[in-house]
């Protein structure tokens, strides 16, 4: 009896003795290999990345960005000669004729001949010039929102990728201490075994169990690769630049009013905003439109026709061979058939005012749908945090789980299937708990990008 006392007394010793080595083996592996990853990361040259580092390189390097960035100059350049209306017609010719019939004397050659020169400036003004102008700038305006939206389309798009590369590390990571978990239950099951503390079946569970996993921690490497890969390519990096994530998923919870939230949307929202402004363009185009066709223009014209007769044979240096045919006039024109309504003009009045139409409808459907989406990413945002504390309260009780299960699986009263369940469910919840506060975050930057204002600060 107490040959056999002293043996199971010896095994649980022994058991618990590992157990405390495996624990001391791990801290030790896992200061080892982070020091390690920093002098590889030092010696392959990886460049570290913040969420805001990403943004910054993306909004400098994205061929999205660049192709609005050119919209936006050419907007621009139009907007600082939008005054060319106003410059004048010039323009110069000279002319050599040759008459058919020439009296008295038309045997003569050169009496055929006559050399004329003409300089005409022409300016023709109408009230609509004025619009026409005013809606150049207000088009540059709305080039200019439209920039500002695609600047910020792509940085909540940028911050999105880089939260969900985190929490595909995150997952990542967890299993990797999973495996080192594994690898290192394996490692003393086969000590236990050879000491003849265990049976073979409980060593060979452990090492199917390593091996199990073995693939899977490889694949979810390479997908990892390939998604950061993806990032850099996204944000404009070269292909082939290694780089490290540096952040956390940690979100700042922000107490929001669904009503004012709503009230400042219709005032700030990007999307209304150019929609505004775009209302505002083609009802000055409209207007100048109309006055273009209701209005008379005043023609100003200015011509210098020096004409110089018998041109082959007369001293074109001498200015009494010389007489000028120009004139200076001003006239009042009024185009009678652009006010006809199936005119050109009255086709495109049409057009203006259909579409004035249509905008001012999808107005207002943007804003409701503003308003709906508003409402529906507060409540996202109070469900995902409910699901935090869910999900914080669930860890607490897999932790427990787990503890009291490798407490029991060390004294020799589980199974090992049992205690791989207990981590299994652990490493569920803290995965859980990561993904939920990535919804939060998430949540957050497209309540922020709806009402276009910062709820929280930079995470």
């Amino acid at each position: 009896m107490n040959t056999l006392f002293n043996r199971n007394f010896l095994k649980k010793v022994s058991v618990i003795f590992a157990a405390v080595v495996f624990s001391s083996v791990v801290f030790a592996q896992e200061a080892v290999a982070e020091e390690e990853n920093k002098e590889q990361a030092a010696q392959e040259d990886v460049i570290v990345l913040t969420v805001q580092d990403a943004v910054d390189y993306s909004n400098k390097n994205s061929l999205t960005l660049k192709s609005s960035e050119i919209d936006l100059e050419l907007a621009k350049w139009k907007k600082n000669v939008a005054w060319n209306t106003f410059l004048p017609t010039a323009q110069v010719r000279g002319t050599m004729a040759r008459a058919n019939d020439i009296k008295p004397y038309p045997e003569d050659e050169s009496l055929h001949w006559t050399a004329m020169g003409d300089l005409s400036l022409s300016f023709n003004f109408n009230v609509a010039m004025i619009y026409n102008m005013s809606a150049t700038i207000a088009s540059y305006e709305s080039g200019k929102l439209t920039w500002e939206e695609a600047v910020k389309s792509n940085e909540l798009n940028v911050k999105k990728l880089f939260y969900a590369l985190l929490l595909q590390q995150e997952s990542l990571n967890l299993q990797k201490a999973s495996l080192e978990n594994a690898r290192q239950r394996m490692n003393q099951a086969a000590t236990n075994y050879r000491n003849g503390y265990i049976p073979q079946i409980s060593y060979l569970q452990t090492q199917v169990a390593y091996e199990n996993q073995v693939p899977t921690v490889e694949k979810a490497e390479a997908a990892m690769r390939q998604s950061l890969d993806t990032f850099t390519f996204i944000i404009g990096m070269p292909i082939g630049t290694k780089v490290r994530l540096e952040g956390e998923i940690n979100p700042e919870y922000v107490d929001v009013d669904v009503d004012s939230l709503v009230e400042k949307s219709l005032e700030n929202n990007l999307s209304v905003k150019s929609l505004k402004q775009s209302i505002k363009t083609l009802k000055m185009q409209s207007t100048a439109l109309g006055l273009s066709t209701y209005t008379p223009s005043l023609a100003l014209s200015w011509n210098g026709n020096p004409v110089i007769t018998n041109a082959l044979k007369n001293d074109w240096g001498e200015k009494d061979n010389w007489k000028d045919n120009g004139a200076l006039s001003f006239s009042l024109v009024w185009n009678i058939t652009n006010m006809l309504p199936w005119s050109s003009n009255g086709t495109t009045a049409k057009e203006l005012s259909a579409n004035i139409d249509k905008l001012e409808t999808n107005l207002e459907v943007l804003r409701r749908n503003t308003e709906l989406e508003i409402r529906t990413a507060v409540d996202s945002l109070n469900q995902s945090k409910k699901a935090i504390e869910s999900s914080q309260r669930n860890i607490t009780l897999a932790q427990k789980s787990y503890d009291m299960t490798w407490q029991a699986y060390i004294n020799g009263t589980t199974e090992y299937l049992n205690l791989k369940e207990a981590e299994t469910q652990l490493n569920q919840a803290k995965l859980g708990l990561a993904n939920e506060k990535y919804n939060y975050m998430t949540n957050l930057m497209d309540l922020e990008n709806k009402v276009n204002t910062t709820l929280s600060g930079d995470k």
